[in-house]
């Protein structure tokens, strides 16, 4: 299962909808950045249900790391991220 590093760029009134969704599917970060293991079938999913979202001034990037010796977290200050998808 491939980890994806998610990170979005979209205008101020989309902003809450597209964290609602990443929320979802992936581990919050800080900001705009979700970290988490995802099946393909539901990084298409996730990235079709952004694309919707977005307008033609808005950016989604996906980095998709296929081998668990690259998932080293190195974290410098305050680690925002939660560990939990559950509220």
């Amino acid at each position: 299962m491939p980890y994806i590093i998610a990170v979005y760029d979209v205008g101020q009134k989309r902003v809450g909808k597209m964290l609602k969704l990443f929320r979802r599917y992936l581990i919050w970060v800080q900001n705009s950045v979700f970290e988490g293991d995802l099946t393909a079938a539901q990084v298409k999913q996730l990235q079709q249900e952004a694309e919707a979202l977005m307008d033609e001034n808005d950016g989604v990037v996906f980095y998709q790391l296929r081998d668990e010796r690259y998932r080293e977290r190195i974290v410098v200050g305050m680690d925002k991220a939660e560990r939990s998808r559950f509220l």
